[in-house]
């Protein structure tokens, strides 16, 4: 070979390779991730009034159906989003002079989902009228279950609700539902009642 045919075949590869760096200078900007659109129902209530010791008001989208889990009693019952993919078990006890210790074992099963949790918000409902008062956890993050709550009259009933869907905690794809669900649960606390 040449020496000028070597010098051309160096300049070729020098230019080609000026010409690739030079196009390598715009910045590149990642998309966020998208999540699918999801279509939430329209709100309407109606009342679960049976046998139980509790009465209240549930969206006309969910289901109430009698909690079949192994360590289920008599008066719980889920409140079943299908198309949402997500229920709240709700459970009843009676209170047998064990308040204090029932409040203790709802206060450690909330505040399990720390590991996880970014925060745990807390807000009460107090109702003397209707002796009902409680508190609604919210549990921000990646929280298998992002939102519980109890409600008592602080002498003979108890009961905890806690929400979770049947998907892996991602506190980004959740937000619209979890927002669409929190409505309901406060509607089922602020109408709720014992019998």
């Amino acid at each position: 070979m040449h020496k000028g045919s070597i010098l051309t075949y160096i300049s070729v590869f020098a230019i080609i390779g000026l010409i690739i760096l030079s196009g390598c200078k715009r910045k590149y900007t990642p998309k966020p991730r998208g999540y699918f659109r999801i279509d939430l129902p329209e709100k309407k209530y109606q009342k679960l009034d049976s046998f139980y010791p509790y009465k209240f008001e549930y969206p006309e989208y969910a289901i109430i159906k009698r909690d079949s889990s192994s360590v289920s009693e008599k008066y719980w019952i889920n409140i079943e989003y299908p198309d949402l993919n997500g229920k709240i078990h709700i459970s009843y006890k009676a209170i047998n002079n064990n308040l204090s210790q029932i409040l203790e074992d709802t206060r450690k099963l909330v505040y399990k989902h720390t590991i996880k949790a970014d925060a745990i918000n807390e807000k009460m409902f107090i109702k003397p009228e209707k002796k009902v008062y409680g508190i609604l956890y919210e549990i921000e993050g990646n929280a298998a279950s992002p939102m519980q709550f109890f409600l008592t009259d602080s002498t003979h009933n108890y009961l905890r609700g806690a929400l979770y869907f049947n998907v892996e905690p991602n506190k980004d794809s959740l937000a619209p539902v979890l927002d669409f669900v929190k409505e309901d649960i406060i509607v089922l606390i602020e109408s709720f009642e014992w019998r």
